[in-house]
């Protein structure tokens, strides 16, 4: 069975900083695009950060230079550090894994960024 469970969600002021982890099954996590989506208030879920599939990263625009995504395979997790939170980042945020086409999600951690 597959399983995504996010944590290091929490409240922290602008400008602030957050790191989040996912700790993966092993039986996906050393052949899976780990990545990191997040939905904000009122919005449909977007991506935040990814490794991609054949290589590389990938970040949304609103999150480079502020955002790092990164793993440690010896402990099956991914992480996302978050730096100079703004209230525009505030949202659910979903680990995700695409295992040979697959995509599993986490049951996602609240960020919220106070102004």
């Amino acid at each position: 069975q597959v399983r995504l469970v996010e944590s290091g969600g929490g409240l922290v002021p602008a400008g602030g900083s957050l790191t989040l982890s996912c700790a993966a099954s092993q039986s996906i996590f050393s052949s899976a695009a780990m990545g990191w989506y997040r939905q904000p208030p009122g919005k449909q879920r977007e991506l935040a950060a990814t490794f991609r599939s054949g290589g590389g990263t990938e970040y949304a625009d609103s999150v480079k230079e502020r955002f790092t995504i990164s793993r440690d395979n010896a402990k099956n997790t991914v992480y996302l550090q978050m730096n100079s939170l703004k209230p525009d980042d505030t949202a659910v945020y979903y680990c995700r894994a695409n295992y040979y086409g697959v995509q599993y999600w986490g049951q996602g951690t609240q960020v919220t960024v106070s102004s």
